[in-house]
């Protein structure tokens, strides 16, 4: 679609470029690897069973893999394959005892990006 082909709120009345101002935005913006790493890590969160699983995990701390089944009323082996998701994007840890497997989030930045986001979606439904 052609720029003079935008209409309404979503478009640019008049099209013009600033060109100093893309040019300061393009000096710190992100590289299109980096994108695309942030776009897998989101995607992670298109399932709602697995942002159950993180919040589960935020809340206890640690859980083994029955405990987050019965919790997210699903079964081990989705919660298997999730955690396999999670574990190699990074946004969760594991440690054997025994048989047992436990996850738990992989840091403070991972409860932060849940905390957050819980907060916005909260605020955005105040919105008209």
């Amino acid at each position: 679609m052609q720029v003079s082909e935008v209409s309404g709120i979503d478009g640019c009345a008049v099209p013009r470029v600033d060109a100093e101002r893309v040019a300061t935005v393009e000096e710190s913006l992100i590289d299109v690897d980096e994108a695309v790493d942030l776009a897998e890590m989101f995607r992670l969160l298109g399932d709602p069973t697995r942002v159950r699983i993180l919040f589960a995990l935020l809340e206890a701390g640690e859980l083994c893999v029955c405990d987050i089944a019965a919790v997210v009323d699903t079964t081990d082996t989705k919660v298997s394959q999730a955690m396999r998701l999670l574990r190699s994007a990074g946004v969760v840890r594991n440690r054997r005892d025994g048989r047992n497997v436990f996850y738990r989030l992989d840091d403070a930045h991972v409860r932060m990006l849940l905390d957050l986001s819980r907060a916005h979606l909260a605020h955005t439904g105040d919105k008209p």
